[in-house]
């Protein structure tokens, strides 16, 4: 087979694949494709660059494509897995889960929840929903995890650098505790930068304090 024929028959690979696997935005009504496709798309040109990189012949580059779309659907796979899972074990709690890329997940525990004000005790009433999250992260090991700790704008940006920092540290060591790796997570305070919402009202400022659980692709 000549390089063109391949390139044009993954090409029409792909775009069969994503028009199979489209599925409707139950709040935005526009169609987009799972992330197991856009995982196996950007595989199958990963091999394919490969094998052409590598100067392989067609069957070779074909052979390339394949096990790039396989790699990559499986890593769309697991992330779907998990955030399903994720979804179902945080109904109702408070924390927000949201699909930020392909392969990203962000739990967020909004409005102090999880923390007195002006402290960095984890309240007990957070335990029951981390121990939820901690038992999940375990049945899918291979992510990294980064906990930022935020605050709002009241007081020194010292003191907010601090208590941030430390509101991080409170939920990292409490995955921990819960059989979680410590390798597998970072936790860093961001003080009252990168707000979410206005720090003009009370409502707005409780928004900010937050700690954010970002699960990312192992590296």
């Amino acid at each position: 087979m000549k390089l063109k024929q391949v390139v044009v028959a993954l090409g029409i690979m792909t775009l069969a694949g994503c028009q199979a696997t489209q599925r409707q935005n139950a709040t935005t009504g526009e169609y987009e494709t799972n992330s197991v496709t856009k995982g196996a798309v950007i595989g199958a040109i990963a091999g394919t660059a490969v094998g052409i990189a590598s100067g392989g012949d067609s069957k070779g580059i074909l052979l390339g494509a394949a096990s790039g779309a396989a790699i990559g659907g499986g890593a769309g796979y697991y992330f779907d897995q998990q955030e399903k899972a994720l979804r179902q074990e945080l109904l109702n709690s408070g924390v927000q889960v949201e699909r930020t890329g392909d392969n990203q997940l962000v739990l967020r525990l909004e409005n102090g929840i999880g923390f007195a004000s002006n402290s960095h005790a984890l309240d007990r009433n957070i335990h029951k929903t981390l121990q939820g999250v901690a038992r999940i992260l375990v049945e899918y090991p291979d992510t990294s995890l980064v906990i930022d700790g935020y605050t709002d704008s009241t007081g020194s940006a010292s003191y907010n650098q601090e208590l941030s920092e430390k509101r991080a540290e409170q939920v990292r060591a409490f995955l921990v505790s819960q059989k979680v790796a410590p390798g597998r997570a970072v936790a860093r305070g961001m003080g009252e930068r990168f707000p979410i919402c206005s720090n003009s009202t009370t409502e707005g400022r409780q928004c900010n304090r937050r700690v954010e659980i970002k699960i990312l692709p192992l590296t």
